[in-house]
């Protein structure tokens, strides 16, 4: 299906729900959350109007999480330099082949700090990290953003927070940080070439091959999409 497919039936069946948004991220295989520079290609856009964010229905916002606990989908701001993201796994297992083989993308210093914390812990919160390593809330989120565009670390998990005498929810919530390679390391399917299960990080073929069926599949979804939209997508 690609984005001219899913605009053209925008208007019967847009994302109005989270099972709509799981369908919709399984149908495009990896999409970011946000508008961007490539026209149509956004879990924003697809969304019907009006449903985007507000008290009653909180949109996609919330229905991310529905996303994350169904054990399907890579969600992290891992496209665009570190925005936020949703990927299948087999997709997401590209774009990890890819980005490991890059030197730009290894953690070093602190990053790899709290990278060693999160995988010999299972994962940890934002709140865990402050405490563990004395930083501000500013400085961890950097650190996890890095983490996260790096493909070394996804959102495990997202825990809704109600507040208030009437334990009102309007969209505050807790994630917890964990590495992909636990989080994907059991049932993972298989995609082509690539082995499942504890073979997450060694598919069968190279990092320019990875980037290569990338590129090609972005390209099945926004054929109008350029050379340099995709390379600032996939970095």
């Amino acid at each position: 299906m690609s984005i001219a497919d899913i605009r053209g039936l925008r208007r019967n069946t847009p994302i109005k729900s989270p099972e709509s948004m799981l369908d919709t991220v399984r149908a495009l295989g990896i999409v970011p959350f946000f508008v961007n520079s490539i026209p149509g290609y956004s879990v924003e856009e697809l969304t019907e109007g009006g449903l985007w964010f507000d008290d009653i229905t909180l949109g996609p916002w919330d229905w991310k999480i529905h996303l994350v606990q169904s054990g399907e989908i890579a969600y992290g701001k891992f496209l665009l330099g570190g925005k936020s993201a949703f990927a299948t796994i087999p997709w997401y297992m590209e774009l990890v082949n890819y980005r490991r083989s890059l030197p730009k993308y290894a953690p070093e210093g602190i990053q790899k700090e709290v990278l060693d914390y999160i995988s010999s812990h299972g994962s940890a919160t934002v709140r865990e990290l402050r405490r563990e390593f004395g930083l501000k809330k500013n400085q961890v989120d950097t650190i996890l953003t890095k983490l996260e565009n790096q493909t070394r670390v996804v959102i495990g998990d997202i825990i809704r927070v109600y507040r208030g005498e009437d334990l009102h929810y309007n969209g505050w919530q807790t994630a917890s940080f964990c590495t992909p390679d636990d989080l994907f390391a059991q049932d993972t399917p298989s995609f082509g070439p690539l082995k499942a299960g504890p073979a997450f990080t060694t598919p069968r073929h190279s990092p320019a091959e990875s980037y290569g069926l990338l590129r090609r599949h972005i390209l099945s979804l926004a054929p109008e999409a350029t050379d340099k939209q995709i390379q600032t997508l996939l970095g």
